[in-house]
């Protein structure tokens, strides 16, 4: 009996850690500020990026989110959405090469959008939403550099970009961009599905609660734990049962 009790109490705290390691991996992840949607057809024009920016420190605020815009692929005709209790700074650069429009040449582009004095807490994200005019069409990708501001001075960069097929520890947000389909032509509409943003009434929701993938992994993690557990059950009943035969 000692044995049976020693061997379910191990199995039941492989369970727990191999759980508790899968909640924890998701949880990390989740605390990336990104893009969204995560696509949009190459040249695009009309439509809007939302930047979503999650608080993972728990005794600091967020107080300040800084986004860099390329200017070797530039977005043209940016637009800031007004963010209750946010101050939006757009900073524009004289481009080293103008792009030719349908409307003109454009010499200039933004190259920086700063928001401050509002505060994202503990446990919550909020969601900047910047409309543009159009997207590049002559590269496969944008990457959003940002900086993120805590009450307590911290500064936490998102300019790492991924090397290898490994995510870094801070990636920088990555808008992918594709090639027009026949859909797309003439058409604004996100290649991704998730293209309308959300209002900003519900952008300060909590992170977790917005993270459905992080959601299924530790639902994985606990079926795989649970499994685990059973088959340790089994083995033990069938070792007792061998051994009563063997009497």
């Amino acid at each position: 009996m000692s044995t049976t009790r020693t061997t379910l109490r191990r199995a039941g705290l492989a369970t727990a850690l191999a759980a508790a390691g899968v909640l924890a991996a998701a949880g990390v992840a989740s605390a990336h500020v990104t893009v969204h949607p995560e696509s949009y057809a190459k040249g695009a024009t009309d439509g809007v990026l939302t930047f979503r920016v999650p608080n993972e420190e728990n005794t600091a605020g967020t107080t300040k989110v800084q986004v860099f815009l390329p200017t070797d692929h530039p977005v043209l005709g940016v637009l800031v959405t007004p963010q209750d209790g946010w101050t939006a700074k757009v900073t524009t650069t004289k481009l080293k090469t103008p792009v030719k429009t349908d409307d003109g040449t454009i010499t200039e582009a933004v190259s920086e959008i700063s928001w401050t004095g509002g505060k994202i807490g503990a446990g919550q994200y909020e969601d900047f939403n910047v409309a543009f005019g159009q997207l590049p069409d002559d590269t496969d990708q944008l990457t959003f550099k940002t900086l993120q501001t805590y009450s307590d001075g911290k500064t936490v960069r998102w300019i790492e970009e991924a090397s290898g097929g490994e995510e870094p520890e801070n990636p920088a947000p990555v808008l992918k961009l594709k090639a027009k389909s026949a859909e797309d032509e003439g058409s604004s509409v996100s290649t991704d599905s998730s293209a309308t943003p959300k209002s900003s009434d519900s952008s300060k929701s909590t992170a977790s609660s917005s993270d459905s993938a992080a959601r299924g992994l530790g639902i994985g993690g606990l079926i795989v734990g649970v499994l685990g557990l059973a088959a340790a059950v089994f083995a033990v009943l069938r070792s007792r049962s061998a051994g009563s035969r063997a009497e």
